[in-house]
């Protein structure tokens, strides 16, 4: 049974930006942030107030960040205005990834505005314009038009997550977000990579569909989406 270390996945973001993706890290004392058109997503070291206050200086006037936690003080700077609820899965290492698909193919940054469009269709506003440069990102195509895509996302030493499955409305339900898990899957797999993932708690059909392809419940983490006031 694969398992996901708590002292990393309690707190993604910010061991991500520490380490795998340090090189992305906007940071001011005890808080850390994506750039905005990477990723709407911040990290403090503990949540405390100075961490948060921290945190503030590093977003714009009126702008909203997401921070993974189960609660965070209150901060005059700052506006809490949404929380998701989100599951934790992983691919644990006896399932075995079944044969590739020959219809994927990498995509790159001259693809990020079709994989933007696409991904706003099911999760407005998480997907940005230079999202594609957090890990590898793969897609389907029909006739030339981006249909399915999906690719890695937080990073941690050994542990990319698997991030962006997304799927055409008109071309769902012809399996081609399994085959894009499964692609990446077999690339962690042979990296000696572990494959995790997020997902809505309230995405029954997402959920259902991991649970089929073997990956299991770790932990349920809260998202709260903040907002600067001034």
């Amino acid at each position: 049974m694969t398992d996901l270390p708590e002292n990393l996945f309690a707190n993604p973001v910010w061991h991500a930006l520490q380490t795998k993706h340090r090189h992305f890290a906007i940071s001011s004392g005890e808080a850390c942030r994506y750039p905005a058109d990477v990723a709407p997503f911040a990290a403090v070291a503990m949540p405390s107030q100075t961490a948060l206050q921290s945190l503030h200086s590093l977003l714009v006037p009126g702008e909203y960040v997401w921070l993974i936690g189960e609660s965070y003080p209150a901060v005059p700077e700052l506006s809490w205005t949404e929380n998701l609820e989100c599951l934790q899965m992983v691919l644990p290492e006896q399932v075995v990834p079944p044969t590739p698909s020959p219809r994927i193919v990498p995509l790159s940054s001259a693809d990020a505005p079709e994989m933007v469009a696409l991904t706003d269709l099911a999760f407005p506003g998480f997907f940005r314009s230079r999202t594609c440069e957090m890990g590898s990102y793969y897609g389907v195509r029909s006739d030339g038009e981006l249909i399915a895509m999906g690719g890695e996302r937080i990073t941690l030493d050994g542990y990319p997550e698997i991030s962006g499955i997304c799927t055409h409305p008109s071309h769902r339900g012809r399996g081609h977000a399994a085959s894009l898990i499964w692609h990446l899957a077999r690339y962690h797999r042979r990296e000696g990579l572990v494959s995790w993932l997020h997902v809505s708690a309230e995405n029954h059909h997402a959920i259902e569909l991991y649970v089929k392809m073997g990956f299991t419940v770790v932990r349920k983490v809260k998202l709260h989406r903040i907002c600067r006031n001034d």
